[in-house]
């Protein structure tokens, strides 16, 4: 093998090695570390965050991407060589453009921000974290004055999330789905929903998460489950993923929000192994990774098929709540279309509106045209406007996600974008697998498990987001339609007054 991509790939492993030290210090600040315990994690984490930039950005990893640019045109387009070379020299073109400072700054007022976070959302205090999303936004405003853009500052920050894709671009697929999703839940039937509402006691419901999340894919002892504030999901390889939820007793919402971060899990677990240890370990973008924890979540967890083996033992292991509900009013009730405050418990149809306010916002607090104090009054307005909605208090409200706090602005897009993309791949599935529903509803996930790992989660970043959209669909670009026709479809076929 080339000695200069021998050593690329060692840089590049060791480099690794640090953002995965880094992350485990971030899953253990939200999972189990004391609250007293940000101040010096902040540190902790700035350090390794500049340590990895400062190895990342280095001269001589340049100059070995240059001594290797002969041999990556001999190769394949998508071999691993060449995807490894070509992906790190973008990465590393983009990174050196941040003063290391920057960086390790950022890093450092996400953990502080992020405290305060939790502390103001249960305090339903938006003073108190005020300067935080000021400080994030000064600091991404000197981050995004590191790049040039043609349409928008936000597109540099669209773009740690959304690789090429342009704020323009994102408007435009906003624009095409935002009307037909406001009509549709404006006329979607009444359902009842509440058999949904009542006690499920949390140890219960962590059991039966568990005993679905054994069949989804996952290999024995490469996965676990903890609680949080915020679900996410994060892994340190594909052997290592950490899935976090959170349960409340007076409803089931816990079921999706888990499958939700199963699907991140099962995409991070799906890299090929021999892509570890390098920037291809990941996936294209978030909006393709969301597409699969939107397909997880809604197109498996949300579907008839899937109910029809798991309803029973949900039934049995909450037989006072649902032991009189039919399997046919309970599907019903979770596919419903209603407008709801909070964005990880809304349905499939509200959910693209709450991102779309979240984009508008972000959008104009890194534009200039709102300030930061005057969020609150603009969130409200915003879900009236949207969703019909009247926002009772700010931790239901403003404060009630984690992106901000810690700088993760850019990212709320992605969901949306997911939502679309998910229906596209969903048609590409159901061409290889026909009968997938039937194995569904067998509760056998198997097979479908396999072909997206072997199809999708094994490329990474191999890829760009549309080649890979691309490769899987035979679409060479995001296309609303199919997520639209989806959700008209279904609305159509719930039974009205059910």
């Amino acid at each position: 093998m080339n000695a200069d991509f021998v050593a690329l790939r060692e840089r590049l492993a060791e480099i690794s090695d640090l953002h995965r030290a880094l992350g485990v210090l971030g899953w253990d600040q939200k999972v189990t570390m004391p609250p007293g315990g940000a101040p010096a994690r902040a540190e902790a984490m700035a350090t390794l965050g500049r340590l990895a930039h400062e190895r990342f950005v280095d001269d001589e990893l340049g100059r070995l991407l240059e001594r290797l640019r002969p041999y990556e045109e001999s190769l394949p387009y998508d071999s691993d060589e060449a995807s490894i070379i070509r992906v790190t020299r973008r990465d590393w073109e983009k990174a050196r453009k941040v003063p290391t400072e920057l960086r390790a700054e950022m890093i450092r007022a996400g953990v502080l921000g992020n405290q305060v976070w939790v502390e103001a959302r249960a305090n339903n205090d938006f003073a108190s974290f005020l300067p935080v999303l000021e400080r994030n936004l000064e600091l991404k405003r000197r981050y995004v004055e590191c790049f040039e853009w043609d349409d928008s500052p936000y597109t540099p920050l669209l773009d740690d999330y959304e690789p090429f894709m342009t704020t323009t671009e994102v408007a435009e697929v906003f624009d095409a789905i935002r009307p037909v999703l406001t009509e549709l839940v404006r006329e979607a039937p009444a359902v009842d929903a509440s058999f949904l509402q009542g006690s499920f006691p949390v140890e219960r419901q962590q059991a039966f998460a568990e005993r679905v999340l054994e069949t989804v894919g996952f290999e024995p002892g490469s996965w676990r489950l903890d609680t949080t504030v915020h679900p996410f999901c994060t892994s340190f390889s594909n052997r290592d993923i950490r899935l976090t939820t959170r349960y409340d007793e007076r409803h089931l919402d816990s079921l999706w929000s888990t499958m939700h971060e199963a699907g991140h899990g099962l995409y991070a677990h799906g890299i090929a192994q021999g892509l570890e240890r390098t920037p291809l370990a990941t996936a294209p973008s978030l909006g393709l990774n969301e597409s699969q924890s939107r397909t997880w979540e809604n197109l498996v967890g949300r579907s008839q098929p899937f109910w029809t083996h798991w309803y029973e033992p949900l039934q049995a292991t909450f037989p006072e709540q649902l032991g009189d509900v039919s399997l046919e009013r309970f599907v019903a009730a979770i596919n419903r279309a209603e407008p709801g405050l909070i964005r990880v418990e809304a349905d499939e149809t509200t959910y693209s509106l709450h991102i779309i306010l979240r984009f508008e916002l972000e959008r104009k607090l890194i534009e200039g045209a709102l300030a930061p104090k005057d969020v609150p009054e603009a969130w409200n307005a915003g879900m009236r406007e949207l969703l019909g909605v009247e926002v009772p208090d700010d931790t239901h409200g403003v404060l009630q996600d984690i992106h901000w706090s810690y700088g993760g602005i850019g990212y709320f897009p992605t969901y949306a974008l997911g939502n679309v993309i998910s229906l596209q791949i969903w048609a590409a599935v159901k061409r290889a697998l026909p009968d997938v529903e039937e194995q569904m509803a067998a509760g056998e996930l198997g097979e479908l498990s396999t072909w997206l790992r072997e199809n999708l989660y094994a490329l990474g970043r191999k890829l760009t987001p549309k080649e890979t959209i691309e490769r899987i669909t035979g679409a060479p670009r995001i296309d609303p339609e199919p997520y639209l026709a989806y959700l008209r479809d279904k609305l159509a076929a719930l039974p009205a007054g059910a």
